[in-house]
């Protein structure tokens, strides 16, 4: 008996492996593809000109800190 439940759950522990088999490449692929797409958003947010004048203000007033 007990050695019907172990050998049940080995197949379907089995079977499990055998449905994943591939999904671990395509997902890395399009997590790779999405943090490319939102890196280059944010270069492109970050570059533009008010975030660039607000960032360099920011930067600007911490360097004038009287310690």
């Amino acid at each position: 008996m007990a050695g019907q439940v172990w050998a049940r759950g080995l197949r379907r522990r089995a079977r499990a492996v055998g449905r994943d088999a591939g999904m671990v490449t395509s997902e890395y692929a399009m997590g790779l593809i999405a943090a490319v797409g939102f890196a280059g958003l944010l270069y492109k947010v970050v570059t533009s000109g008010q975030v660039r004048a607000a960032l360099q203000a920011v930067v600007e007033k911490a360097l004038d800190v009287q310690f």
